[in-house]
């Protein structure tokens, strides 16, 4: 099993990060971190990497569901996006599935929440 719903896009890293951004608000997510792994490693460590970005997605409605659900599953929220810079002009996407990352977890209740979550964030690749 797949633990990620991945896209190729013909674009540079900030249009797809744009791109994907509003892909994920039609489906009612937000991003609530946006980490630079590309610049953060130069700064920590001092190594060259391509573009990549790792963006928090959530939904509000369905974060509180799944909270309520299993108190603990904070450990495993935000859903993850990475997009990374292949070359100058083309960038991958690659959208968490929160099925497969939450199969640990047994929890019918929260089971119905992930797989409501999954469905939204396969569109938003699709959308892509």
């Amino acid at each position: 099993m797949s633990y990620s719903f991945n896209k190729t896009l013909n674009c540079t890293l900030s249009e797809a990060i744009e791109k994907v951004t509003e892909a994920l608000k039609v489906e009612g997510f937000g991003i609530l971190t946006d980490i630079d792994v590309q610049a953060t490693l130069k700064a920590k460590i001092n190594k060259d990497m391509p573009g990549y970005r790792i963006l928090g997605a959530c939904s509000p409605p369905l974060a509180f569901q799944a909270i309520s659900a299993e108190p603990l599953i904070g450990t495993m929220l935000p859903c993850n996006v990475v997009v990374r810079e292949l070359d100058a002009h083309k960038t991958e996407i690659a959208i968490i599935d929160p099925v497969a990352s939450m199969l640990a977890v047994k929890n019918e209740s929260l089971g119905q929440v992930a797989i409501e979550v999954q469905t939204k964030l396969k569109r938003v690749a699709e959308a892509l």
